[in-house]
């Protein structure tokens, strides 16, 4: 395979109830729904995801800044969940997702009012002697983690 050749498609986001987490990240992010919902089951999903039966539902949510050919946040739910480890942005394989924006603190609170929490403190590090990022984690109603940042 000529990975030169790739392209970035999606970020999945497993939800208790994706409907739910597809609103709060529709109304505090602007993802807009790439129809149509999806909708699973049956022997090639358990094949595939080796869950004997497994059944799959969620959607694609474009992602704010793209077009209609950018990458999506995939949300779904599967009707058979695993226990959820204690959130923590120090663990071992995927940790976040990033948004840019124009204030740190209104969206912070955006995400708050909307179901999210708190991590940490906004702070502000320097990258390098022309850039400065102002940036915070929060969590989804879920608890997945998500950096809001903004540069100057």
């Amino acid at each position: 395979m000529n990975t030169s050749k790739s392209r970035y498609a999606h970020t999945n986001l497993i939800a208790k109830n994706w409907r739910e987490l597809a609103r709060f990240y529709q109304e505090v992010f602007g993802c807009v729904p790439v129809p149509p919902e999806r909708h699973y089951k049956g022997l090639e999903l358990e094949r595939g995801t080796g869950i004997p039966g497994a059944k799959l539902d969620g959607v694609h949510l474009r992602l704010p800044g793209y077009d209609e050919n950018g990458p999506t946040l995939e949300i779904f739910s599967y009707n058979i969940l695993q226990d959820k480890p204690v959130t923590a942005v120090n663990r071992p394989g995927f940790g976040h997702i990033a948004f840019i924006v124009e204030d740190v603190t209104k969206a912070r609170e955006e995400v708050l009012a909307a179901g999210g929490k708190s991590v940490g403190e906004i702070v502000t590090l320097q990258p390098s002697p022309l850039k400065k990022v102002t940036w915070c984690y929060v969590t989804d109603p879920e608890g997945n983690i998500i950096e809001l940042q903004s540069w100057s």
